[in-house]
């Protein structure tokens, strides 16, 4: 089998702008969203999504078919190295630099008539979803989502707040006092701090006994995190969008005493990145915790021992189930070959 072509298919779909916290644009991107398509002389056809479809088009015509075209797309480990060479002379966001690799899985697990997560490791078939807020607009209405996110099935809620130190922090305990000490709470910071701030936040998630405390500051400087573990209590998950796939998580897992690291085909470099970063926590007894949605995350969900949660995403209120999860807000292992993208017609 090899590769005859490589190209980009649009999708007939607006971008969305979500509401976090203070101080993010509020803006959708500019550019289109599609797929990078792999096509084999099989007939066989790998996908994987992206929102860059303009700057993964210019790659495709520049580096990626010359690349690609002719290769063995069963050869992902030398492929996935060859990508990291072109990143290398030719800079790719970080949500970019994966793709070429979530395609070819995709054409392995079909295949080989196997879900990808069966071909990654298969060490589930279901796995509970935690409500991943959006910003709301009040305490009170955080409260009012979560008593909907509960009687959904949910069992764990976690925060994007407004960034606001003094008020993030007061939002958090209510959000405890209200649901009770059994429900799973965490708190993603979407960068919004200096120590200062993320050390103020962390005693008070620490205090409310929160499960994870999440991107509180930018992942450029390590030391940081080194600073604000030794000022908390809380367990930090780290290493999220940080770049480098399981390279700079490595020196987070080496100069920080994070309990959690984050692991993503979007911002690991891939399946075979997040897979890497996955093993590398699994040695030091640690917990990758799978970051955000989609069918490439789904299948890792599925794949990985050492990741507690699925990331579902609430953006409305009224809160609307999603319709990935069951009844009991867990969601279910995929089951079509290869990664199963749902196509429109």
């Amino acid at each position: 089998m090899k590769i005859v072509d490589v190209r980009t298919e649009p999708m007939d779909e607006p971008a969305v702008t979500l509401p976090w916290r203070d101080g993010l644009p509020r803006r959708p991107t500019s550019e289109p969203q599609g797929f990078l398509v792999i096509e084999t002389d099989d007939g066989v056809v790998g996908r994987a999504h992206t929102t860059k479809l303009v700057s993964v088009q210019a790659l495709v015509e520049a580096q990626f078919s010359d690349e690609l075209v002719g290769r063995d797309p069963l050869a992902r480990e030398l492929l996935w190295q060859r990508i990291w060479e072109i990143n290398r002379l030719e800079y790719m966001p970080t949500t970019v630099v994966g793709l070429v690799d979530i395609a070819l899985w995709d054409i392995a697990g079909q295949s080989a008539g196997l879900p990808v997560h069966r071909l990654m490791g298969g060490y589930r078939d279901r796995i509970p979803a935690y409500a991943s807020t959006v910003t709301f607009g009040s305490v009170e209405e955080y409260l009012d989502v979560a008593d909907q996110c509960l009687a959904l099935g949910y069992t764990a809620i976690k925060l994007h707040a407004w960034g606001d130190a003094r008020r993030d922090a007061e939002l958090s305990q209510a959000l405890r006092d209200h649901v009770g000490p059994t429900v799973d709470l965490m708190f993603d910071g979407s960068a919004g701090w200096d120590l200062a701030d993320a050390v103020y936040v962390g005693r008070a998630l620490a205090e409310a006994r929160y499960l994870w405390y999440e991107e509180p500051m930018k992942e450029y400087s390590i030391g940081s995190y080194r600073r604000l573990g030794a000022a908390v209590d809380v367990p930090l998950l780290v290493a999220e969008v940080a770049e480098g796939a399981h390279w700079t998580v490595a020196d987070f897992i080496s100069q920080t005493n994070a309990t959690y690291v984050r692991t993503s085909a979007g911002f690991k470099g891939g399946l075979t990145g997040a897979l890497r970063v996955a093993h590398l926590a699994d040695s030091f007894q640690l917990r990758a915790e799978v970051h955000g949605g989609g069918l490439p995350n789904e299948h890792l969900c599925m794949a990985i021992p050492n990741t507690t949660y699925y990331e579902s995403l609430v953006v409305s209120n009224p809160v609307r189930a999603d319709p990935r999860l069951d009844s009991n807000a867990d969601l279910v292992a995929p089951d079509s070959p290869g990664l199963g993208w749902r196509l429109p017609g």
